[in-house]
């Protein structure tokens, strides 16, 4: 089953549930733009994201769901927010979603857990979870360290469940790509980070337009805190720290209310960009629709043009 039919949207994305960024207005737009809008629970306390779900419902017919972050010390409240304001779908990170997916389960949720690697997909299934998503090293935020391509065929391997593959797609081959692999659909951030809906400052998006192929570093793996983000000061200056033996609490504290800094005042020297591999890729800001309907069309051409390119090579 493709994911738009399993959601029962027009496209097999998702889009993915940014902190700070993936607000009940953004998650709306998208729903409306044909895709999966998620609302990012991350940096919300549990009536925060009570609002932001009241005013989605309001803003779409569409469905819609919410990413929670499990070492949010808030996520049992937000557990039972999402059940109390009808939400469909939820998506989770930063830990195990075994002692709420009961309580999902009778509400009639959806749950599909955020995973970088095949052991979790072992671990999760047996709680009863419908499907993964399986997020390559390329994304932006917090990251693994197996790639997309790596990734996918293996977690399919090991699950019957759908596989929403994610990390490194903002184009129609990297969907069509996607496709190939085993995934039945696509969950992406950075490539909608620069649409016209997106509610982040004006100078995020112009970093992100400006950014080339190799402008994203990731910082934190020193300390088990894997981050990407595009190059600036803080980044530089993180990671000296890093290479000068600085801990995870310092670390965490040098880093405190950065991404606030760059989503809200538009701070690109000391803010944390977060962005994925794709940024090189970007290259103007545009409706989310627009986005969206090229994503799919262009991966249409590609697995058009390689079933052909198949065909000769095997005549």
């Amino acid at each position: 089953m493709k994911l738009n039919e399993l959601l029962g949207t027009e496209f097999p994305i998702i889009q993915g549930g940014m902190a700070n960024i993936a607000t009940g207005e953004f998650a709306a737009a998208v729903s409306n733009a044909g895709a999966f809008g998620l609302i990012g629970a991350g940096g919300m306390d549990a009536e925060t994201l009570r609002g932001h779900i009241r005013r989605c419902h309001k803003l779409t017919d569409k469905p819609f769901g919410v990413n929670i972050m499990l070492m949010n010390p808030a996520a049992p409240e937000m557990a039972k927010v999402v059940i109390e304001e009808g939400v469909k779908v939820v998506t989770t990170g930063a830990g195990s979603p075994g002692q709420f997916v009961p309580a999902w389960k009778e509400a009639g949720i959806k749950v599909f857990p955020v995973i970088a690697a095949t052991a979790l997909a072992r671990r999760l299934e047996p709680l009863g979870v419908d499907g993964f998503i399986a997020e390559g090293t390329e994304s932006g935020g917090h990251v693994g360290e197996l790639t997309t391509m790596a990734l996918i065929p293996q977690v399919c391997a090991v699950t019957e469940l759908p596989v929403i593959a994610a990390g490194g797609i903002a184009g129609g081959r990297q969907l069509a790509a996607a496709l190939a692999l085993g995934a039945c659909g696509v969950q992406v951030g950075t490539c909608l980070l620069v649409s016209q809906e997106c509610p982040i400052h004006e100078n995020y998006k112009q970093a992100l337009l400006k950014a080339k192929d190799s402008d994203t570093a990731v910082t934190g793996r020193s300390v088990g805190a894997p981050v990407r983000v595009l190059k600036n000061q803080m980044t530089r200056d993180y990671i000296s720290r890093e290479r000068a033996g600085a801990d995870k609490m310092e670390l965490e504290n040098f880093t405190l209310g950065s991404l606030r800094r760059a989503v809200f005042d538009g701070d690109t020297k000391t803010g944390s960009l977060m962005a994925g591999q794709v940024a090189g890729m970007l290259r103007e800001i545009r409706p989310l629709r627009s986005i969206l309907e090229e994503l799919v069309r262009d991966s249409r051409t590609v697995l058009a043009e390689t079933e052909q390119l198949w065909r000769e090579a095997v005549q």
